[in-house]
């Protein structure tokens, strides 16, 4: 995507179109259910702390990776397949900064009706389950954070909730309006603005979310820093 940015022609060939596709809807249903096993970690750690290393023992985290780009790699697979097995017969020109389902299909001249209902149910086995996951996971949270008694626990929490919240909302919101919605009410503009969301902004914020509020991590960089200014 990024060689195709500042190529002159901005072209790409068939084979590239569909391997960009092939890895972009992989890494965006990682994404997606990897966002829903942290939340359940989250909540298993918060709501029964006691528990935690039993409930999730390193097995169960690795099955759980495993699983996520096992579902990754099918639903890619199919769509994939589905999408490049379709007659494009009029404009070759993807008006889109890299080559996804929606203006690829709106380029086709052949019936993409099969296609809407494929996309359609793979989005809500992936994009809804994640984000009900995520939200009741969130729920249980909250309910168990305000039963913490000391008033900066609770601001702790609350500031850490908070910022996940918003990353899983822009994301899960972009994602929902780009892939469940009718065919009719497509517009490439509008989709290009929602794409941005999900491939630059919220892989802009998540080092902050979930990495640059953690205090080991802002100690390690400090002590790094301090080295490096040391020795220079």
């Amino acid at each position: 995507m990024l060689l195709n940015l500042l190529d002159e022609r901005k072209s790409t060939s068939y084979t590239t179109c569909s391997v960009q596709m092939y890895l972009s809807i992989i890494f965006s249903d990682a994404e997606c259910l990897l966002l829903a096993v942290m939340a359940y970690d989250r909540y298993v750690a918060i709501c029964n702390p006691l528990l935690y290393t039993v409930t999730m023992s390193r097995q169960l985290c690795k099955q759980l990776v495993a699983g996520v780009y096992a579902v990754g790699v099918v639903d890619s697979m199919i769509n994939t397949c589905f999408i490049f097995r379709l007659s494009f017969c009029s404009s070759n020109i993807i008006n889109h900064f890299f080559c996804d389902i929606p203006p690829l299909l709106a380029l086709s001249c052949s019936d993409t009706h099969i296609n809407e209902i494929v996309i359609f149910t793979f989005a809500c086995c992936v994009i809804i389950s994640s984000f009900v996951t995520v939200l009741l996971s969130y729920v249980y949270i909250i309910s168990t954070i305000l039963q913490i008694r000391s008033a900066k626990g609770r601001h702790k929490a609350f500031s850490t909730c908070t910022f996940r919240l918003t990353a899983v909302v822009l994301l899960f919101g972009t994602l929902l309006f780009m892939y469940l919605r009718p065919t009719s009410s497509y517009s490439m503009d509008t989709d290009k603005v929602a794409s941005v969301f999900y491939t630059v902004v919220i892989p802009m914020l998540n080092p902050l979310i979930y990495s640059l509020r953690n205090k080991e991590v802002k100690d390690a960089l400090r002590k790094t820093m301090n080295k490096f200014l040391s020795n220079s």
